[in-house]
């Protein structure tokens, strides 16, 4: 006999408990972790408080209401993407609630129930309330703002609830936590991409008048139509009101409908990621590894090439590095440009971020670097090592770096300092990657496996930070010859000597970094080791 299936009344209440017990225990783990989650409860209030407080001020502004619906809007894209930084929780995994005897319609409302425990949803309804309160000024629009903070809140979770039970099982995966690692770098990305378009709508005079123009779009779409509701009924404008209201009622129905089938279709259906073919999928796997070993060196420079090509792809970690690298390389001169006087040595910026991906090496390989000892028996294979290495860097970034000063010289018609600009970056970039090695040989750390935002291990930080600042002056230092020569050429068409002389003075001092530092990981093999094995 099957056990009965549990009403919404019933399960709602267990979900709570359960949402508030597996806070409680998550405190229980470590001093660190109860004093985080009661440090980040009290600045989400204080915050909150801000954001209302200031939303507050706002009411005698003109572009107040048109605040409060971007406030709101912006609120809901962040509860969008909460669950591609923080994963699930296990109220929402499917994989724990499948065998259980649960209907999707009681499961919904007690998962939307528990969502609305935390700080997280006590952060957004002070932020609504303001959102809210910036259009209040007669009874009408009290009385609706106290329809339109709650189904805004309820509209908030809902989305961020439905998008990760969609999403349950790749945020449960490895490509989920990888997923989660650079959700962080796309929204900075964005932030700065936002921010740029803001400053070129500001007026001079430093108004909310880009404000009143982002709210003539947004106001348009939930859960903005339901902010929206509460200025129209403070004109007097109540049918328009009780429609732009029921805009944002609609949305979230929507979402909810959504979220059932979503549900339905996890609670019923197998994981088909574990049901491929593994003849095929290996077929697949192998054929990818042979033609990229392909256009690789043979030999111990390949491997080494191969392997840490894979470890930036599949280790989150890494992965963060070289996505940080590579696209704010590509941004800050942009940003820089667009906010004053720009010129095509900004593109040095590209350089001296491709340049640290070099530092600390073995760090990344943690205990693993066992391995890699068994490997080296004498100077020349920590050579081989090290140069496999920098050749992986200098695959990917040569072009970027190449790119980024040619579209420098091109953003600001400053073409006449591209050969200059082309050397100098060379020459950084090659004195970067020497300082580089040497830190590796000489300033080795753990990189923790655990830990998205952790990236040395506990006792390390003085010594991760100062191999950085060392290296970064070695290498400043080290190509200030070719930055002199670079002011010197800069008026006429000698110019473009700079570029050989900026790529080979480069070359020359990476391949001594490189000749140094080897005979250093050679002679201290154990104590570099010990040292990036520390956790």
């Amino acid at each position: 006999m099957s056990a009965p299936a549990l009403g919404a009344g019933s399960i709602t209440g267990v979900f709570v408990r359960l949402k508030l017990s597996l806070l409680r225990n998550g405190m229980r783990q470590s001093s660190g972790k109860s004093a985080a989650f009661v440090g980040s409860l009290v600045l989400a209030v204080l915050v909150g408080a801000l954001g209302l407080l200031a939303m507050v001020a706002l009411r005698q502004s003109a572009y107040g209401p048109d605040a409060g619906v971007v406030l709101t809007v912006m609120i809901a894209v962040g509860w969008l993407f909460l669950p591609l930084f923080i994963g699930v929780d296990e109220t929402l995994d499917p994989g724990r609630l499948a065998m259980l005897p649960l209907r999707p319609r009681p499961l919904l409302v007690a998962q939307l129930a528990s969502g609305l425990v935390g700080g997280g949803p006590l952060f957004t309804l002070l932020l609504l309330v303001g959102a809210a309160v910036v259009a209040v000024n007669g009874t009408a629009a009290a009385l609706v703002a106290v329809l339109a903070v709650p189904l805004t809140l309820l509209f908030c979770v809902t989305l961020s609830r439905a998008v990760a039970t969609a999403n349950a099982r790749l945020l449960t995966s490895r490509r989920g936590r990888d997923l989660a690692v650079l959700s962080g770098l796309v929204v900075a990305f964005g932030l700065q991409g936002l921010n740029l378009g803001l400053s070129q709508l500001a007026d001079e005079d430093g108004s909310l008048a880009p404000v009143g123009t982002m709210a003539d779009v947004l106001r348009w779409f939930p859960p903005g139509t339901a902010v929206q509701a509460v200025g129209l009924a403070d004109e007097g404008s109540i049918g328009l009101a009780v429609l732009a209201l029921a805009g944002t009622a609609a949305g979230w129905l929507l979402l909810l409908a959504w979220w059932q089938r979503v549900l339905t279709a996890l609670l019923t259906t197998p994981d088909q990621s574990t049901l491929q073919p593994p003849g095929e999928a290996g077929g697949v796997r192998a054929g990818r590894e042979r033609g990229l070993a392909g256009w690789l060196p043979t030999g111990r420079t390949g491997t080494v090439m191969l392997r840490v090509l894979r470890y930036a792809w599949r280790d989150p970690k890494a992965k963060m590095s070289w996505a940080t690298s590579l696209g704010m390389g590509l941004l800050l001169p942009v940003i820089f440009g667009v906010q004053g006087e720009g010129s095509v040595y900004l593109s040095c910026w590209a350089a001296g971020l491709l340049g640290l991906l070099m530092y600390n090496q073995f760090g990344g390989d943690y205990s693993g670097f066992w391995l890699v000892t068994q490997t080296i028996s004498s100077p020349r294979d920590a050579f081989v090592e090290l140069r496999a290495r920098t050749l992986v860097i200098c695959l990917l970034g040569t072009p970027l770096l190449l790119v980024v000063v040619v579209g420098t010289a091109a953003l600001f018609d400053d073409w006449a300092a591209l050969p200059t600009g082309l050397g100098v970056c060379a020459a950084l970039f090659g004195s970067l990657m020497a300082a580089g090695a040497l830190a590796t040989a000489w300033f080795p750390y753990s990189i923790p496996q655990e830990g998205a935002m952790k990236n040395v291990a506990p006792g390390q930080s003085g010594l991760a930070w100062g191999g950085i600042l060392a290296g970064m002056l070695v290498g400043g230092v080290l190509t200030l010859p070719v930055l002199l020569l670079a002011f010197a050429l800069r008026d006429g068409s000698s110019g473009w000597l700079l570029v050989p002389v900026g790529v080979v003075w480069g070359f020359a001092l990476c391949w001594a970094g490189l000749w140094v530092a080897a005979r250093r990981v050679a002679n201290r093999l154990p104590e570099i080791l010990a040292a990036v094995s520390k956790g």
